[in-house]
């Protein structure tokens, strides 16, 4: 099975953790960030699946492609990216940057204790 089509076990937990969160600017006029999340996958270790937590001004498939590309990357998305996981923040964007820099770290302890076994960003 390819890391394309491939989801892991957990990430129906994960979606319903995300759910569980709001932003109170989502759509509002000014609303401009957006908050990401991409699945990992490191193939030194059988079965390390993760994701990673982000947020941006930009729009997240072109974040997800610097980040893929080196520019601003995240070492661990530019080293194990697979795709991003729209579906699990849809909810919550567009919002103002204040809040999507309150809702990263939110988003990645909620996917922690959803039982996420790795979680990168989030800060």
């Amino acid at each position: 099975m390819s890391s394309a089509t491939y989801t892991p076990e957990w990430i129906g937990a994960a979606r319903r953790a995300a759910l569980h969160l709001r932003a109170t600017t989502v759509r509002a006029r000014g609303a401009r960030h957006s908050v990401y999340v991409i699945l990992l996958k490191d193939d030194r270790q059988v079965g390390r699946w993760g994701l990673y937590v982000g947020e941006t001004s930009r729009d997240p498939d072109l974040r997800f492609d610097q980040h893929m590309s080196g520019y601003k990357a995240s070492g661990a998305v530019r080293r194990f990216g697979v795709r991003l996981l729209p579906a699990l923040v849809e909810h919550l964007n567009p919002l103002r940057r204040w809040e999507a820099i309150d809702l990263e770290p939110a988003l990645a302890e909620a996917f922690r204790d959803a039982g996420v076994p790795w979680v990168e960003g989030g800060h």
